[in-house]
């Protein structure tokens, strides 16, 4: 490469960042100005912080990311557009109880709704929890400490007023019903989930005299509360990331708020992400006595988010240039995922503002590889064989790899079961190419770079879209090796990978 080259690329380097940082300056004067001029006027207490804590110094600040776009909630975002499918159409508004202009210290509680998704994302201040008026198990144990312990101990069951809102002067005598039926069913539908925990949590919700709202423990910043499902599972998982980071990006947080599992499960591996992307991290019975919320988002779950709902619905949508869909905005391209990939490298600490210089005659190729581990109190500890001569198709393409003369390529064994998360990332973002059965593993491709090649190997028993979709989503290059059983041909994926590894220069 040579000087004007290096100085173009600089200088394109340089503008690029100079956009992201002054969108992001915009966006959030803008959304704070609103923000300001909708709130009571009153004196600077401790008591009316509306709607954000003056005190944020424990909370992580966003990073910036490339592939950032503004968050909004205007109404021309188009109804089953990409952006909307993805997280930028809550734009319905819904007032359950308006902050008090008279100046006297109450609550609010509003949801934005997507029609697109038939899901809310809603927030409160001034908002008490009760952890004794949920039944659930403690959460939070070591996974041997529990074996065998039911999953339905594990979900959580509310009790009427297990969360009640401030209504200050509102409410005269008796609490009230905040969300009725009319509104669940319009705002929080059940659809295709059997047991649809957020609809029963705002089912529980009490508004209370402003003279029975005390509390000892109160949590000054944002938080967001959670309820999950399949935790252990890295693509249910990932929905649950998701879902929580855009609950955080449309009500416009201006640092990365803190998390309250609403859940009872145990501990995993996975947590060690939970940690990165958000500020703090407690369990719902780590309280022991009712708690406060001065600010307090609900993240809607995982099953609502495009990447669920794109295993049934269609969703007819590809990765494009964040910086192509500001210029041009196109219903049926979007850069979410993008944008999600760099937060969760960027949480771990690898640079997003740059992309990993990778020399033109060496290549990893990685190998997702599945092995057995303990993923929850009711697992064997076995998982199923997507891939039967698994290490026979290893052991080949190592072979092939140390024999390839065109250029180096190394064969990196993907044993992700046993490497930590940023151990897991560092192998995705460091990879020209990743391979591997159909299997929760490949689920992290939505971290790779912009040039990673996506070769799955699809047994005829799980012939699900999960991994091309994502593939799509990103704008990445996709291959799929079709088998007739579980059993594949070495010469078949090898022949795959020259061709794939041609392409690349190789």
């Amino acid at each position: 490469m040579n000087g004007k080259t290096q100085a173009l690329l600089l200088k394109i380097l340089f503008i690029l960042f100079a956009f992201n940082t002054l969108t992001l300056c915009i966006y959030f004067t803008a959304h704070y100005k609103t923000s300001s001029s909708s709130s009571p006027h009153r004196k600077p207490t401790s008591e009316n912080r509306f709607p954000f804590p003056e005190n944020r110094h424990s909370s992580k600040p966003w990073p910036i990311l490339p592939s950032y776009l503004p968050w909004s909630h205007s109404s021309t975002v188009p109804l089953r557009s990409c952006e909307a499918y993805f997280g930028n159409g809550f734009n319905r508004r819904v007032d359950l109880l308006k902050p008090n202009l008279a100046g006297k210290l109450a609550g609010w509680f509003r949801c934005w709704y997507s029609e697109t998704l038939a899901s809310s994302i809603c927030e409160g201040a001034r908002v008490r929890m009760w952890p004794e008026r949920i039944s659930m198990s403690r959460g939070g144990e070591r996974i041997e400490e529990v074996i065998g312990r039911k999953e339905e101990t594990e979900l959580p069951k509310f009790r009427d007023g297990a969360f009640e809102l401030d209504g200050g002067d509102t409410v005269v005598g008796k609490e009230r019903v905040l969300a009725d039926e009319k509104f669940l069913n319009g705002f929080v539908p059940a659809g295709e989930i059997q047991s649809h925990t957020m609809r029963a949590l705002f089912g529980s919700f009490r508004v209370v005299s402003g003279n029975d709202f005390e509390c000892q423990e109160w949590i000054e910043e944002p938080v967001v509360l959670v309820t999950r499902f399949e935790y252990a599972n890295l693509f249910h998982t990932i929905t649950d990331w998701y879902s929580a980071y855009v609950s955080s990006r449309v009500v416009g947080l201006p640092n990365r708020p803190h998390l309250v599992f609403v859940d009872g499960h145990c501990k995993t591996p996975l947590e060690e992400t939970w940690k990165a992307l958000f500020s703090s991290l407690k369990y719902t019975k780590n309280f022991s006595a009712p708690v406060c919320f001065r600010h307090v988002i609900f993240s809607p779950l995982g099953y609502e988010t495009a990447l669920f709902k794109g295993l049934t619905e269609g969703i007819n949508c590809h990765g494009g240039s964040s910086h192509e869909l500001w210029l041009k905005p196109d219903v049926q391209k979007t850069a979410r995922l993008s944008e999600f990939g760099e937060m969760v490298r960027a949480a771990f600490g690898f640079p997003v503002d740059r992309q990993v210089e990778r020399p033109p005659s060496i290549h990893n190729v990685l190998f997702v590889r599945r092995e057995d581990y303990l993923a929850h109190p009711r697992h064997g500890g076995r998982v199923e064989s997507r891939l039967t001569n698994e290490q026979e198709i290893f052991d080949s393409l190592q072979n092939w790899a140390s024999n390839h003369r065109e250029c180096k390529v190394n064969l990196v064994n993907g044993l992700f079961a046993h490497m930590s998360m940023k151990e897991q990332l560092r192998a995705i973002q460091d990879a020209s190419v990743i391979i591997g059965a159909h299997g929760a593993g490949l689920t992290h491709i939505i971290s790779a770079l912009p040039k990673t090649v996506i070769l799955e190997i699809i047994s005829s028993l799980f012939r699900r879209p999960h991994f091309a979709l994502i593939a799509q989503w990103k704008g990445l290059e996709y291959h799929a090796i079709n088998l007739s059983g579980s059993h594949a041909d070495p010469n078949v994926v090898i022949e795959h990978l020259l061709h794939i590894m041609t392409s690349l220069g190789c």
